[in-house]
């Protein structure tokens, strides 16, 4: 679960019981958001951006406002990759 303290058992069992029932039918509302999880391709998931486009500053990738889903996969496969190679390089190393 990571590497962090907490005050009891019961953060950890709630964790660990979600990430079980969600993997049962019709406990998720939409089951193909599950193919979207971070490690479900052994990868971190690409950043996630919402309205409004620019806000403080935070600018959407231009590419994310171009309405091509071929290009916005490419971008979201990179991302993903470049996150991993940053965050979490040992899961690159399999």
């Amino acid at each position: 679960m990571g590497d962090y303290v907490v005050s009891g058992g019961e953060i950890p069992a709630a964790l660990l019981a979600d990430s079980i029932v969600r993997l049962i039918p019709g406990a998720l509302t939409d089951e193909t958001s599950a193919l979207s999880d971070s490690f479900q391709d052994g990868l971190l998931s690409p950043p996630v951006y919402t309205r409004p486009a620019d806000f403080n500053g935070w600018k959407v990738p231009n590419v994310l406002l171009s309405g091509n889903p071929k290009l916005i996969r490419a971008w979201q496969d990179e991302q993903a990759l470049e996150r991993t190679r940053l965050l979490r390089p040992q899961l690159l190393d399999e």
